[in-house]
């Protein structure tokens, strides 16, 4: 069962993605993006998008520039993900047939991603805008428009923000950090995906 969890592997190295992506995979969790500014983020993309095909969907996060782009479509990346609102980069995401989510935090910017073809919009720093403000938000944009929240989301609020309106999770730090061990980061993702489940419930 897909879930809609984006999990953010910021600093992964290429040697152990592999085993923390299947990790990802059977906790349940099959959407991962290695952050552009990572140790050699294009290797672990196709490190994972070789290795997970078929069973993981395999982009970047911190994604800026049209070049990157273009890069991660190389490396076998189908996900595109940035912390703000670049019409270029949406564009050539959509260009390139990849997923497109680039980071909002107004209705102006909401707008300006979904005109230039975004799929799903990144409420970034979730924190900033809160629940009442993405419920705000939510009130106008296009019924079916994906929403996630990303940094200072975790299981202590899962429910809140699903009240919300909101359609997904990106976890960073409260799932992978760098000097964390595979079985480190697969208790994490089960303890997330049951606390999602459970705030799903609600």
């Amino acid at each position: 069962m897909s879930r809609p969890i984006i999990a953010i592997l910021r600093g992964v190295r290429p040697d152990q993605v592999t085993d923390i992506g299947r990790a990802l995979v059977e906790a349940g969790i099959d959407r991962i993006e290695v952050p552009m500014n990572s140790p050699q983020p294009f290797i672990s993309i196709a490190t994972l998008a070789r290795n997970l095909a078929g069973e993981a969907e395999i982009g970047a996060g911190t994604v800026l520039t049209v070049e990157q782009v273009a890069a991660v479509k190389d490396a076998g990346g189908t996900l595109i993900v940035s912390p703000d609102c670049n019409p270029a980069v949406i564009e050539a995401t959509k260009a390139a047939g990849m997923t497109s989510c680039p980071g909002v935090a107004t209705a102006t910017e909401c707008f300006t991603a979904l005109r230039h073809g975004a799929d799903g919009l990144k409420f970034f720093p979730s924190f900033l805008i809160g629940p009442d403000g993405l419920a705000a938000i939510r009130a106008v944009l296009p019924p079916g428009t994906k929403t996630w929240a990303v940094g200072g989301v975790g299981p202590a609020n899962f429910a809140e923000w699903l009240r919300a309106g909101v359609n997904g999770f990106g976890i960073g730090s409260a799932l992978y950090t760098p000097e964390l061990g595979v079985p480190e980061v697969r208790q994490r993702a089960e303890a997330i995906v049951a606390a999602y489940e459970e705030a799903r419930g609600r």
